[in-house]
């Protein structure tokens, strides 16, 4: 047998029996899956072990694309702007905490500075995948803080990749370069700008137009090839691979089909995710753990007491509560993957000592058991914070945390225009050099197979001004008929000197593109040049086709990218989420106990506190639904409560889904039974008998008194006494109706 199937026999043996023991134990999963990959791992002795750890390594790597796929479908970008600013600077400061943090803590060794320096940038980042699944199997993703948490954790991978960047710079020159640094900063920029544009506008118009034909196997391999497509491209250009599966994941979640997708893929997360985090168990090495025991110890207190305090001192200064921020500090205090691949780095690099991997990894092994348990913690922690906490001091923090803006306030009208016009910069000037590169890397080498040089220089130079053209017509005119700019025009004369000013400022901008493609075909006279590009710039403005054009993809993209968001959540939905109740939703599992029952019977108000806004049902969507609406299997709820309403709704749902899910008794018999003397059913018709409505069974034969032909059955046959009805049923009520038509009482 080959050693590949033989590994994966017994990592899914470990960790199927493992996963059980944990949740016996009530305990998260992934803690189940990190002590299976140490009892499979070849660190065990007297347990049969893996023998092809490459492969292992593979699937654990696909394990993380899943992981991150499956985090971009339930956590897009959008979310992140509807947030504001504060995942942004509570992210900001938990890196420049920890980095300092584990830079002290290698010199108190007395590490060499490298050395320092890779512990600081792994000690910065959390882990995405572990404290996912730890909410998934907690049941928290749906609380308030967990989306801030998300927030901080996808911000921190973004970053993740300029520092890989920056150490790899430092590592190679022993000096950080400014300008390259900024080169791949703008390099991320671009990519992400690219992508995500790009991806919105096309993905949900090719979602549409296939919809006819997007069965659930068709879909789950079309969202997989898009998510190992994005997955290539990035890799191509010097990304992550994980991080390419979430941008591909984060645009298909602007889509109706994500919550399909999400669906479908789950079975394929579950698996790779837990080979994921099986081969992270298979890391331990307890010789390593015993003979570093004191650099781990103290790495370990780092991160939890840095993580504790110093990230409650970001989120607090982000304009998060204290309980939010406790909330969200304490659910950081690990390291994951990111850590693996900086030492990785480290090590190829030849900058780092040999033993910070195997350190590395046992802090992450250790934190990451921890991780479910300080989670839980922090409810506990506050408490007792509050208590402590002076009256004063309580009063300033709640009143900082409802003043800081999280999503934008009031702002001055130079601000808003002056944004308008940076973002259409950005976005279309990425667009436009995004078309410039193609056209020159891509288009022109292909028209040099079967042209001369000259023709096919000037031919891409046109080809590539007209592709460019709705483009460049949206950089110099968008934003000039807006409310901002009118207002600051009459509002008064001093402003219009500068709003020309920037108007020809994108006209120039615009004017270098098209000078730019022009000079690479011919040599241009400086007057003749600045000649075409003059009435290039004029046939553009002047075009109403243009306009028309560009007008229209715009408004393609807008609604693609708030498809989601018309068909789903109400309006309120971004309002609410700064309060203490916030939407959620929840989708009733196939078999759930609750399925059949109206809102009036379940009476959810009463019992958990929360408020049914709408219920999503395929493509139809119910808005506020009254109590007579039935609840379906497959409906999708959208529920306003606070966490604790939400929690506790949460529980019951799953529990209603595990009562279904318990073995009942099912098989159908067919029984013979004759109609006794003394039997009610003696003189009614099969109809009057309550057969049906009463025993929940079914007539199928009527063999009359003294005849042996069985006759197919009318609802308004008579029965008489002698009479034998061939039934079916389950055992139990087959029982009672036995028993009345003998005559006895049930």
């Amino acid at each position: 047998m080959e050693p590949m199937i033989a590994d994966l026999a017994l990592i899914l043996i470990c960790a199927g029996a493992m996963t059980l023991l944990f949740k016996w134990l009530k305990q998260p999963l992934v803690l189940g899956y990190i002590v299976a990959g140490f009892l499979a791992s070849p660190n065990m002795p007297y347990m049969p072990s893996v023998t092809d750890l490459e492969h292992i390594h593979l699937w654990s790597d696909i394990g993380v694309i899943f992981l991150l796929f499956a985090l971009g479908l339930e956590f897009s970008f959008k979310k992140i702007l509807k947030m504001g600013s504060a995942p942004i600077i509570a992210a900001s400061a938990v890196i420049l905490a920890m980095m300092s943090i584990g830079y002290s803590t290698g010199l108190l060794f007395g590490w060499g500075q490298m050395d320092c320096i890779f512990l600081g940038g792994m000690l910065a980042m959390s882990s995405t995948t572990i404290i996912f699944k730890a909410f998934d199997d907690m049941g928290l993703r749906q609380q308030r803080f967990a989306g801030m948490v998300l927030s901080v954790l996808i911000i921190e991978d973004i970053l993740a990749i300029v520092m890989m960047v920056m150490l790899s710079t430092l590592a190679v020159s022993q000096q950080f370069e400014g300008l390259q640094m900024m080169g791949s900063i703008s390099k991320l920029v671009f990519f992400l700008v690219l992508w995500f544009v790009v991806g919105i506008y096309l993905v949900p118009l090719f979602l549409r137009k296939a919809k006819a034909l997007l069965g659930d196997e068709t879909l789950l391999i079309v969202a997989l090839g898009l998510c190992f497509g994005m997955v290539v491209v990035a890799s191509a250009v010097g990304f992550s691979p994980a991080f390419g599966a979430f941008i591909m994941g984060s645009i298909l979640a602007e889509t109706l089909e994500a919550p399909r997708i999400e669906h479908l893929i789950t079975p394929v997360k579950n698996l790779f995710g837990a080979i994921f985090f099986v081969s992270v168990g298979m890391m331990v090495d307890v010789q390593l753990i015993v003979e570093y025991a004191a650099p781990i110890i103290a790495i370990i207190a780092a991160i939890m007491v840095g993580q504790t305090l110093f990230g409650t001192m970001g989120f607090l200064l982000a304009g998060q509560p204290l309980k939010v921020a406790m909330q969200c500090s304490f659910s950081l205090t690990q390291i994951g993957e990111f850590a693996f691949i900086l030492a990785t780095l480290g090590t190829s690099l030849g900058v780092t000592s040999d033993y910070l991997y195997p350190i590395v990894v046992a802090v992450s092994v250790f934190t990451t058991f921890t991780t479910p348990y300080m989670i839980r913690l922090a409810l506990p922690a506050h408490a007792v914070v509050e208590r402590l906490l002076p009256e004063r001091w309580k009063n300033l923090l709640n009143k900082y945390a409802s003043g800081a803006p999280t999503v934008a306030g009031q702002q001055s009208q130079w601000r808003v225009y002056l944004t308008g016009v940076g973002q259409t910069l950005l976005i279309y000037g990425v667009l436009c050099w995004a078309i410039i590169i193609a056209m020159s890397r891509f288009a022109e080498p292909q028209l040099a197979r079967f042209l001369p040089e000259q023709w096919t220089e000037l031919i891409t130079a046109a080809a590539t001004i007209l592709l460019l053209a709705p483009f460049l017509r949206t950089i110099m005119l968008k934003h000039n008929i807006s409310p901002e700019f009118q207002a600051l025009w009459h509002g008064n004369h001093v402003n219009r000197a500068p709003l020309i000013a920037v108007h020809l400022l994108r006209v120039i901008i615009v004017a270098a593109m098209v000078g730019y493609v022009l000079a690479q075909t011919v040599e241009w006279h400086g007057y003749v040049l600045f000649s075409v590009v003059a009435a290039t710039l004029i046939a553009i403005l002047q075009s109403r086709t243009l306009s028309r054009q560009a007008w229209r993809m715009e408004r393609t993209f807008t609604d693609n990218l708030n498809e989601r968001d018309n068909h789903g959540k109400p309006q309120f939905a971004g309002r609410l989420i700064e309060r203490d109740v916030h939407l959620t939703d929840y989708t009733i599992p196939i078999g759930n106990a609750w399925a059949g029952s109206t809102l009036a019977e379940l009476s959810l108000g009463r019992r958990y506190g929360v408020q049914v806004a709408a219920i999503i049902r395929g493509t139809q969507r119910i808005n506020i639904p009254s109590g007579t609406t039935r609840i379906l299997p497959g409906d999708q709820l959208t529920v306003i409560g606070s966490d604790e309403q939400l929690a506790a709704f949460g529980n019951e749902l799953a529990a209603q889904s595990q009562k279904a899910d318990t073995p009942q008794e099912a098989e159908m018999k067919l029984n013979r039974i004759v109609v006794g003397a003394e039997s009610a059913l003696a003189g009614k018709n099969i109809q009057e008998s309550g057969i049906r409505e009463r025993y929940h069974a079914l007539v199928v034969g009527l063999e009359a008194e003294g005849s042996d032909t069985l006759t197919a059955v009318n609802p308004r046959s008579p029965l008489h006494a002698g009479d034998i009805i061939w039934v079916v049923g389950d055992a139990p009520h087959l029982a009672s109706l036995e028993q009345a038509a003998q005559g006895v009482a049930a």
